[in-house]
């Protein structure tokens, strides 16, 4: 089945998110976007759904399609950002550190835990994000070296997701995501400035593909829970 609907999901979400479409403004009739995009109302459809399920328009009987109010938030559930674009959007001033970055080979325990391939190697790094002074967010990564070549502290400290898609010319595609709650540990402790009275962190799972569905990376986002709200827009089906 044709993908173009992806094409036309991504630059009228492109749109939206540049403000070429203000929040409640009307967008283009479904005739208009055919004739527009060159394509079917099926495909047309096919796109503003996605659009819908992310929040970012609405559709009102009789009336046509409108953007969403696109209210900054910290983290989303559904979305696949790096962390500088989440910050950008959350209009907060985080400091990245990286006190770790080394090289790993993908043991048994290691392809247990992360789904990465048996036997290659990765990079392995921390990322301690800072904000107003506070450690509240520690990043455990793992990422291939074959795909996310030359990793250096610098790209780290800035965007590993911008480096790839814009040095490397690597599409990211998707991930699967867990998240849970989980006692604090001993490297918790060490790099986060934790709350005496709550002892736990929340626990965000990214298992990462790129387009073409090679898995290249394992995250774990450990938070600390008092300083970040997890959302997600849900429409009823």
């Amino acid at each position: 089945m044709s993908r173009r609907y992806i094409r036309i999901y991504e630059d009228i979400k492109g749109k939206i998110l540049e403000y070429h479409y203000l929040p409640g403004d009307k967008l283009p009739s479904e005739n208009d976007l055919c004739r527009h995009y060159g394509v079917s109302r099926g495909t047309i459809r096919r796109a503003l759904d996605l659009l819908a399920e992310e929040g970012l328009i609405h559709s009102l009987h009789g009336k046509g399609v409108y953007v969403l109010e696109n209210k900054p938030i910290t983290f989303s559930v559904g979305g696949l950002v790096s962390f500088k674009e989440a910050s950008k959007l959350s209009g907060q001033a985080f400091v990245t550190h990286v006190p770790k970055l080394e090289s790993v080979m993908i043991s048994p325990p290691l392809h247990k835990k992360t789904q990465l391939p048996l036997g290659e190697e990765a990079y392995h790094l921390y990322r301690v994000r800072e904000l107003d002074g506070e450690n509240i967010i520690l990043d455990i990564n793992y990422f291939l070296k074959d795909v996310v070549t030359d990793l250096t502290k610098e790209i780290a400290e800035n965007s590993i997701y911008e480096y790839m898609e814009q040095t490397l010319q690597l599409k990211i595609g998707f991930a699967r995501r867990v998240i849970q709650v989980e006692p604090a540990t001993s490297k918790d402790k060490e790099y986060l400035d934790l709350q005496p009275n709550n002892p736990f962190v929340v626990v965000v799972k990214n298992f990462v593909h790129l387009y073409d569905g090679t898995r290249f990376e394992y995250t774990e986002s450990r938070h600390r829970p008092d300083r970040f709200v997890f959302t997600e827009f849900a429409r009823r089906r």
